[in-house]
């Protein structure tokens, strides 16, 4: 195949080739004394030229860590040495095709139809670090050297996808994950204890295949997406492209006890729509509450039958299903265009506050991001920091003081790169005064290229 290029190799979008290990970073301001533990980002950095066409999602792996200890930081950043990245170093070429082209089906190199890049988020589970990739099992990272220790497939009971977005219930010490694939049942669903195993697994029949990005859980139920971007085999016979968003389709929303299967589900349908990421869910009496970044509608590969060239972009609603009566409601909190949705995670499954969110430059060609957002879904009010002119970063994440019982208490921490100076930082915010703008930047003696997810681990 001819070897394109393409705007995500290029610029900060690009990757970085070297391994950095960066003691005594320079600080401007002051890092809190009650801060401390280690920040670490996720995201697409390819190792190799790609085949064919590249796709933001294809990269492999690479994980930026910034450590804070007594107002001190430090820098380290390592790929995710996947099975699939270690065949291709040996091979010192890309061996598989990415999301923009069709796999090798007939000779998978080395078995493997797609290699699992583990590039999108994180899922902290008691002391275990699993970098996350939905298309595959995770991998564990050891911290703070960041090695990969290698696929996590619970003891070989993990047979189907695990999602990039796992909940783990703080109070229970549960991990709750699905799966989706393009082949029947389409969703597998389960829950690992706090001993590391999965404990419960089962199937969840679909009408046809979806791309499931995310789901949310509440103390007592899981809430599954199943919303109309559909993968259809029958278009790519049509020479289509078989992912696609159709608007005339509903969006359901299934509710089904955490550790319920097939035949608890509750169905409720509401317009069509997107989500790519939750806040978090919660019950009030009879009532399920899920709070989203909602689009109309989406096209990740960029040509959908009704030839949309961009997602519309994600906004905060509000959801509401009523397991009593059968009623679901929906109702939009804000208009600025914000998606990669965090809370403060000790509080995953009940009721919270706040959340903070990445604030996307409406109308770009590339998914810039300019600003961080902080909501108060109890009052419907909300505090921006903007980055600064020529300034970009990523997602967010709440990091809680030492000490913290409270919501909210504590510090909002990300990555953001200077497109005019080419240099790139880890910034931390004050949660509650997020408008103010930073406390401390600390310098990256390099840059850190834009990605995905990203999260926060105490010391």
């Amino acid at each position: 195949m001819q070897i394109v290029t393409s705007a995500y190799l290029e610029g900060n979008w690009g990757p970085v080739h070297d391994e950095l290990d960066v003691p005594n970073l320079q600080v401007i301001g002051e890092i809190p004394r009650d801060l401390r533990g280690t920040f670490v980002r996720n995201g697409p950095n390819a190792q190799f030229a790609p085949i064919g066409r590249y796709h933001f999602f294809d990269g492999d792996g690479m994980i930026h860590a910034v450590r804070v200890e007594d107002g001190r930081a430090s820098y380290r950043n390592r790929w995710v040495r996947t099975k699939g990245f270690q065949f291709e170093r040996e091979a010192g070429r890309a061996l598989w095709t990415g999301f923009a082209e069709p796999p090798n089906v007939a000779e998978p190199p080395h078995g493997m139809i797609y290699k699992n890049v583990a590039n999108t988020a994180f899922a902290l589970h008691g002391s275990r670090l699993h970098a996350t990739w939905e298309g595959g099992a995770p991998h564990e990272i050891r911290l703070p050297d960041l090695e990969t220790v290698g696929l996590v497939d619970f003891d070989g009971r993990l047979d189907h996808p695990f999602t990039a977005h796992p909940k783990v219930d703080e109070v229970t010490g549960e991990m709750v994950f699905f799966g989706y694939t393009l082949w029947q049942p389409y969703i597998q669903y389960g829950v690992v204890g706090p001993d590391r195993r999965i404990d419960h697994y089962v199937q969840i029949p679909l009408d046809v295949p979806v791309m499931m990005h995310d789901f949310a859980i509440t103390e007592h139920y899981s809430i599954l997406l199943d919303l109309p971007y559909t993968f259809r085999m029958e278009r790519m016979a049509r020479g289509e492209v078989p992912l696609a968003f159709e608007k005339d389709r509903p969006s359901r929303f299934g509710i089904l006890p955490r550790r319920g299967d097939a035949s608890q589900v509750r169905w409720f349908e509401l317009p069509a729509c997107f989500i790519y990421h939750v806040w978090n869910a919660y019950e009030e009496g009879s009532r399920v509450v899920l709070l989203a970044s909602r689009l109309a509608q989406t096209d990740v590969m960029g040509h959908s039958p009704e030839h949309a060239t961009r997602d519309d972009g994600g906004r905060a609603w509000r959801f509401t299903f009523d397991l009593e009566t059968g009623e679901a409601k929906e109702e939009q909190l804000d208009d600025v265009h914000a998606d990669f949705t965090r809370i403060d995670d000790r509080l995953t499954g009940r009721k919270n506050r706040f959340g903070t969110a990445a604030r996307f430059v409406p109308d770009a060609e590339m998914p810039f991001i300019d600003g961080v957002v902080r909501y108060d879904f109890e009052t419907g009010r909300s505090e921006t920091h903007v980055f600064g002119k020529n300034r970009f970063g990523g997602e967010m994440v709440f990091a809680p003081r030492e000490g913290a019982k409270y919501e909210d208490d504590g510090y909002v921490v990300g990555f953001v790169h200077d497109e005019g100076t080419g240099e790139s930082e880890m910034i931390v915010l004050d949660a509650r005064e997020v408008g103010r703008g930073p406390l401390a930047r600390v310098r990256i003696p390099r840059r850190v290229p834009y990605g995905f997810h990203a999260a926060w681990v105490p010391a």
